[in-house]
């Protein structure tokens, strides 16, 4: 059974991508991952070698260990790329990764802390998600009942299946799954319609919150990719496979012991002062903790100096927390 990973970076983030390769590695996992990007690589990358791979002329592959490759690919989209997920895995699964079984994403801002066999487990059980954060969102809340009413236009029927609400961070699936991502597409560009294209995200400016489409009052499209992969789920006819919020992305993890943590907001964790965010009463997260644990090998982006900085920080910034915190 042949797995492939993929991701999206511009930007700084390329240290997210570092870590969240580490930390699949480490893992068990041995493969390709296929990093899309846009803007400039960082000199890391740059060590890998040109060649041409499907329709991209200037591929980078890096090999920064036995039993792992990355390969670069840069984007020509103007779409923000977090409404581009589903359009890149398709290219990805009808080019240079057609002979895969299963297909994964992974935020740039992710690190995982789970054996690679339990996600190749886990994928068969249905497209595999993550419970978000803002879940659950009911079944007569009005985003739901918007979506409804707005894909209705489109003949696209949404059926409620449960109050779960998903992160847009991972999605993992199998080829005989492939048209989630269709169907992803689909529902995504009906909301560009509305969200004024999908140049625009949450992320993108300002004026995406005065363009997106209102109900009642509701903005129904807040989230853009995440609110059209929460429709598309009530789109599709197959199995789903949910982990809770507890347990998916490290959001409520209390004594669970999560399969991955993610990033959400600012700052990242490549770009957190510790300390300052100790004196303001915030305590370190779980996530930037594991994102300077899946550091050192096999891809290095930062200094020894930058590493024992940080994690001296963040014992400091813990035991401060002891005492003050918000």
């Amino acid at each position: 059974m042949k797995s492939v990973i993929c991701t999206l970076f511009e930007g700084h983030y390329h240290n997210g991508v570092a870590a969240l390769c580490n930390s699949l590695y480490n893992n068990g996992y041995k493969g390709t991952i296929y990093v899309g990007y846009r803007g400039e690589l960082p000199n890391w990358a740059l060590k890998g070698y040109k060649e041409s791979i499907d329709k991209w002329d200037n591929a980078i592959t890096l090999k920064p260990a036995q039993g792992l490759q990355l390969v670069f690919l840069h984007l020509d989209t103007n779409y923000s790329l977090t409404n581009y997920k589903p359009d890149f895995m398709l290219s990805l699964w009808q080019g240079p990764a057609k002979d895969a079984d299963n297909m994964f994403y992974f935020d740039p801002d992710i690190v995982v802390d789970e054996s690679w066999t339990f996600f190749e487990q886990w994928v068969n059980c249905g497209v595999a998600l993550c419970e978000d954060l803002n879940s659950p969102i009911q079944e007569f809340h009005p985003i739901r009942v918007g979506w409804r009413s707005y894909f209705k236009n489109y003949n696209l029927e949404l059926k409620f299946k449960n109050a779960i609400y998903v992160n847009g961070g991972f999605i993992g699936l199998v080829k005989k799954d492939i048209s989630f991502l269709t169907l992803w597409i689909e529902l995504q560009e009906a909301m560009g319609e509305a969200i004024g294209g999908l140049k625009n995200s949450i992320f993108s400016d300002q004026t995406y919150k005065s363009t997106i489409k209102r109900t009642e009052g509701f903005q129904i499209f807040s989230k853009s990719d995440q609110d059209a992969l929460n429709a598309t789920i009530e789109v599709y006819k197959s199995e789903i496979s949910y982990f809770g919020k507890e347990k998916g992305m490290g959001f409520d993890c209390g004594t669970h012991n999560p399969i991955m943590f993610h990033a959400l907001g600012s700052p990242k964790p490549w770009k957190a002062n510790h300390l300052l965010r100790a004196i303001n009463g915030k305590i370190p997260r779980p996530v930037d903790i594991y994102y300077w644990k899946n550091t050192n090998f096999p891809i290095i982006v930062h200094t020894k100096l930058q590493k024992a900085t940080n994690i001296v920080s963040i014992t400091i910034a813990k035991l401060v927390g002891r005492f003050y915190k918000i």
